[in-house]
This record gives structure tokens, C-alpha cells and sequence, in this order.
């Protein structure tokens, strides 16, 4: 009895908090992105707008066309896809929010019968 009662003060705890997302806060801007490549550390900026979202990376600029779903989610859509691969859209979303950055969750937003779905995490913080 003992052990059910404390499992049901445990459960009441978790079940009031919340993580915080002020997504809107990051719709628009300037952000950095850090990530690694065959355990490379790299640097990405991007720029977005209510519609668009410009990837600076490695020497290079990457186009996506932005289609928000709601304020914390939205697909991005290659404006030149240069493969097969990168035809498929990205779903993107806002897991938590600080004062200067947010996690974030993305995974290909279609994917063939049978294909596992991979989703990734990262951090992206606002420099502008």
C-alpha cells in the first residue's frame, strides 16, 4: 500500500511540469547550429524568415521554402534539391525554448513502407 501510494505522489510530481516552449520567439532570425561530422566539430548559421530559411555552411548557401504547421512546428521544403534524397521534406520542431536558444527535433517528414524513421536532436541559438 505503502509503495502505491508513493508511486502515485511520484506520478503527480512529473505530471505538472512543463517544459517551456515560447516558439514564437524563434519563427524569424539568425541562429547558429553546431554538429558533428564523422566526429568533426562544425558550425552552421541560417537565417529565417516567416517563409524561407537560408542554410550557411561548409562555403556553401542552401535554400528551403518554410511551411510552419503551428507555432512550435514546420516542414521545410529544398528549393533546389540537388538529389533524390533531398526531394524529401523535413519536419522540424520545437521541443524547449531559453532566452537565447531552443531544441529542436527534425526527421524526414516522408518516408518509404518499411523505412525506419530517424529522428535527430540539436541546438540552435539565436545570434540575431
Amino acid at each position: 500500500m505503502r509503495a502505491l501510494f508513493l508511486l502515485a505522489f511520484l506520478l503527480s510530481l512529473t505530471s505538472c511540469y512543463e517544459s517551456t516552449r515560447n516558439c514564437k520567439d524563434y519563427k524569424t532570425g539568425t541562429f547558429r547550429f553546431d554538429y558533428a561530422v564523422d566526429g568533426v566539430s562544425k558550425s552552421a548559421n541560417f537565417k529565417r524568415t516567416e517563409r524561407y530559411s537560408i542554410n550557411f555552411y561548409d562555403g556553401k548557401t542552401d535554400s528551403s521554402e518554410v511551411k510552419w504547421i503551428n507555432d512550435c512546428e514546420f516542414v521545410l521544403y529544398k528549393i533546389n534539391p540537388k538529389s533524390i534524397a533531398e526531394k524529401d521534406p523535413i519536419h522540424m520542431k520545437i521541443l524547449t525554448t531559453t532566452d537565447s536558444s531552443y531544441t529542436f527535433e527534425y526527421a524526414k517528414a516522408s518516408f518509404n513502407e518499411g523505412e525506419p524513421q530517424r529522428k535527430e536532436k540539436g541546438i540552435a541559438i539565436k545570434i540575431d
